[in-house]
C-alpha cells in the first residue's frame, strides 16, 4: 500500500487542547541515568504537537517546585501556559524508573503523585472553542470532566490511558472512552480492554464501546489504525540507538493529534498520514534522554524523517495477470 504524503504542508489555524501531566522524571536505563528532569504525558505531547498545531493550549497541574525556566521552555515551543496550574505549597508529580536491557520493559522505583492527587482541571475562557483535543494519560474522571467543560464540541477528541485506569477504574474508563472519536493504546492494554487476543478481534469491540478510530501501539513493531472494517499498518523505523523510550508513546499522540490539527482533516486517509508524522516524532524522542531531542528539532529535520518513513513502507508493485 502507497500512502500519498505530502511532506511540505501550509498548516490551517485549528487550535489543540491538551490535558495530562507536566512533572518530573528520574530515568535509568542501560545506556546511563539522569537525576529529576521535565516529563509528563502532557509535556511531550504538547512539545510534539507544537511542530505542527497553530495553537497548543495546555491543561495541566505542577507544583511550586517545578522551575520556570522549564514552564518558560514550553512558551518558548509556542505552548500556551494560561491553564497550568501551579499550587505554590505542593510539590509537582515525580515518577522514578529503570528500564531492562531489551528497553520494551522497565520497574516503576517510585510514584508521588502530589499535586495530581487533587488535580480538578480548568478550563481558561481563551482555550474554549479548541477545535481538538487531546486527553494525555489522567484518571477517566479527570479526562471526562475536560469533555463535559467544553462548551462547544469539538471537532475532534482523543484519548490515551493505560492499564493501570483499567484495573482500578474500569467503570469510569468505560464512560469516559464512549465519549471520545479516537482511542489510543498499546497491544496489551487493547487485549486487556477488550479480553480478545487477536488485534482484529479485540479493535472491533473496542470500537464498539465508542471510539470511531483506534489506534494500537506496538513500540519498535509500529503502529495499526482501525476505522469500521478499514486497517492501516505503519511500520516502526529501524534506529541505530534507542536511549530511553519515556515519553515516546506521548511523542507519538502529540504529532497524531497535531498533525491533524494542522490539516483540519479527520478523514481515514489522513489519519494514516497523521499515524505517520506521530511515529516520527517517537522516533526522535527515543534517541536522547527525556525532552532533549524533542526541543531542538526543526522543520527539515522532521520532514527528512518522515520521508524516512515513506522510504520504508513504499513499494512499487504491479501483479501478474
Amino acid at each position: 500500500m502507497v500512502v500519498q504524503l505530502l511532506v511540505n504542508l501550509t498548516f490551517a489555524a485549528m487550535s489543540l487542547l491538551v490535558i495530562g501531566s507536566v512533572a518530573f522524571d528520574a530515568i535509568e536505563t542501560p545506556f546511563g541515568k539522569t537525576d529529576k528532569i521535565i516529563g509528563g504525558a502532557a509535556t511531550y505531547i504538547t512539545l510534539s504537537s507544537s511542530y505542527f498545531a497553530d495553537e497548543v493550549n495546555l491543561v495541566a497541574v505542577v507544583g511550586g517546585d517545578f522551575p520556570k525556566n522549564d514552564i518558560a521552555l514550553l512558551e518558548e515551543h509556542g505552548i500556551n501556559t494560561e491553564g497550568l496550574q501551579i499550587k505554590e505549597d505542593e510539590k509537582s508529580f515525580f515518577w522514578s524508573g529503570k528500564y531492562h536491557n531489551d528497553m520494551n520493559s522497565r520497574d516503576t522505583l517510585i510514584t508521588e503523585l502530589n499535586v495530581l492527587e487533587t488535580f480538578d482541571p480548568i478550563i481558561p475562557e481563551s482555550y474554549q472553542g479548541s477545535e481538538y483535543v487531546m486527553l494525555g494519560n489522567l484518571a477517566p474522571d479527570v479526562q471526562r470532566k475536560v469533555i463535559e467543560r467544553m462548551k462547544v464540541k469539538p471537532k475532534l477528541i482523543a484519548l490515551d490511558t493505560m492499564n493501570f485506569w483499567m484495573d482500578i477504574a474500569r467503570e469510569e474508563l468505560d464512560k469516559t472512552i464512549a465519549m471520545v472519536d479516537v482511542l489510543i493504546i498499546n497491544d496489551e492494554e487493547a487485549r486487556q480492554l477488550s479480553g480478545e487476543y487477536a488485534l482484529v478481534t479485540a479493535a472491533k469491540k473496542i470500537m464498539a464501546m465508542g471510539p470511531k478510530f483506534l489506534i494500537i501501539k506496538k513500540g519498535e513493531h509500529g503502529a495499526l489504525l482501525f476505522h469500521k472494517d478499514l486497517v492501516y499498518f505503519c511500520p516502526a523505523l529501524p534506529l541505530e540507538s534507542v536511549f530511553d523510550p519515556t515519553g515516546a508513546g506521548d511523542t507519538f499522540a502529540g504529532g497524531f493529534i497535531g498533525y491533524l490539527a494542522s490539516t483540519d482533516n479527520v478523514s481515514f486517509d489522513n489519519m494514516k498520514r497523521a499515524v505517520i508524522y506521530g511515529s516520527a516524532m517517537a522516533s526522535f524522542c527515543v534517541e536522547k534522554f527525556g525532552t532533549e531531542r524533542l526541543i531542538r528539532l526543526d522543520n527539515n529535520t522532521i520532514q527528512n524523517r518522515v520521508q524516512a518513513f515513506i522510504d520504508l513502507s513504499q513499494v512499487e508493485l504491479s501483479l501478474a495477470k
